[in-house]
């Protein structure tokens, strides 16, 4: 695509934007009798931080609103690989809250989605994303900070506001009844698209596959209100005893991978490091492959499942290793598997992946345009993903950065 057809491509439809959240997002809701379990707010080294229970949350500084941010886009060349982490780490508490207002509020948001050429956006927790899985195994405190941060969410986002911003419901799978009765909140305000933790989940009767029979009620529901469901990143805590596994059975010495010691990056032990890399894409890709393999499909052929997030470099191996598992194994899918993702599942490859490799694996009517912005690992300006997409068509550059979002939307 030339610059010129850039000029004159109009708008834009980013699939992955982001809030930061207030001091009050998780408990300006919250019932008072859980006040001291799941997520709470207190005063930490002289300033505000998230605690979890009595433990001080082990990676989320604090609130967005108190806590320095992240320059946007200031971790571009550390997630590409071409530079190292300390490079940037001037950047990563660079930014004052109070400087930005477009990060809490939506109509600041909305001015600036104008200068940016965003005409819609699906809004994704920052710091929610990474709450469920800490808040294990209080099943009940799990289920009832995530309802009050939904609706913390819809006060100051809205789940279509204007048309423009559709801010993302947390869905938790701990109990089923629960969840269909919070989706069944926000699809009353309007919700289109929802967001669960990518990974196995957390019930009273141990860890379950999401495409358990179990849940199919909040699955049909889903399906039938024809929003989009998606999974979005925060931390890996359905792997952690996977984490510890493949540290125990390669020798990896524990010392400094335990989760408290995230920050840490120093020292001659790199055990956390090597079993991170290990483990980059090992959650999506099993998470994919046993939504397919245990017939959520199957049951809910019209079912749209949006991996957001997650990037694109795993898609074709998956892809591979299903289609084997499916010539070898007669009977062990009811269809061709690839069909099946191709038919349900879109992927919004990360600003740093090759768009054009992920193109041969799915059709680019399941590619769509995710900036990640305002993130320090997203684009600094939206519209710079269209230089990933050279060599599309312009036909095909359309449906990535706009129709494929917009139809998940709107149909």
């Amino acid at each position: 695509m030339t610059d010129l057809d850039r000029a004159a491509f109009g708008s834009i439809f980013d699939a992955d934007n982001h809030y930061w959240e207030t001091s009050d997002a998780f408990t300006r809701y919250r019932d008072p009798k859980f006040k001291d379990r799941g997520v709470r707010v207190a005063e930490h080294e002289g300033s505000l931080r998230y605690f979890i229970g009595d433990r001080l949350h082990q990676w989320i500084p604090g609130p967005g609103d108190v806590q320095p941010r992240p320059k946007p886009g200031s971790l571009v060349e550390f997630f590409s690989g071409r530079a190292a982490h300390d490079d940037y780490k001037q950047d990563l508490r660079s930014e004052d809250p109070k400087a930005h207002p477009e990060w809490y509020d939506r109509d600041a948001r909305l001015r600036v989605m104008d200068a940016q050429g965003i005409e819609a956006a699906w809004m994704f927790p920052s710091q929610g994303v990474c709450m469920e899985g800490p808040m294990q195994p209080d099943v009940e405190a799990s289920i009832h900070i995530l309802g009050a941060f939904n609706r913390w969410i819809e006060d100051e986002w809205g789940f279509a506001y204007k048309d423009r911003i559709f801010g993302a419901p947390l869905m938790s799978l701990s109990d089923v009844d629960g969840a269909v009765r919070e989706l069944e909140w926000a699809l009353a305000r309007g919700a289109r698209v929802v967001v669960l933790r990518p990974g196995p989940a957390f019930t009273a009767h141990g860890m379950k596959s999401p495409a358990d029979r179990m849940f199919d009620p909040f699955w049909a529901r889903i399906e039938e209100a024809g929003i989009t469901a998606s999974v979005h990143p925060g931390f890996q805590d359905g792997y952690q005893q996977i984490d510890h596994a493949i540290a125990q059975t390669w020798g990896i010495s524990e010392t400094g991978f335990q989760r408290e010691d995230l920050h840490d990056r120093s020292g001659p032990d790199n055990g956390r490091q090597l079993v991170g890399m290990l483990q980059k894409k090992r959650l999506v890709h099993d998470l994919a492959a046993v939504l397919i393999a245990h017939g959520l499909f199957d049951r809910f052929p019209r079912l749209r499942l949006a991996y957001i997030e997650t990037g694109g470099t795993w898609v074709g191996p998956l892809l591979h290793d299903l289609q084997i598992a499916h010539v070898q194994n007669r009977g062990m899918f009811k269809m061709n598997p690839v069909d099946q993702f191709h038919r349900n599942c879109w992927v919004a490859p990360f600003i740093e992946d090759n768009v054009a490799d992920l193109a041969r694996h799915v059709p680019t009517e399941r590619i769509l345009f995710g900036s990640d912005w305002p993130h320090a690992e997203g684009l600094a300006e939206p519209g710079d993903f269209f230089a990933n997409l050279d060599g599309f068509s312009d036909r095909d550059v359309r449906k990535i950065m706009v129709e494929n979002g917009r139809a998940l939307t709107f149909a």
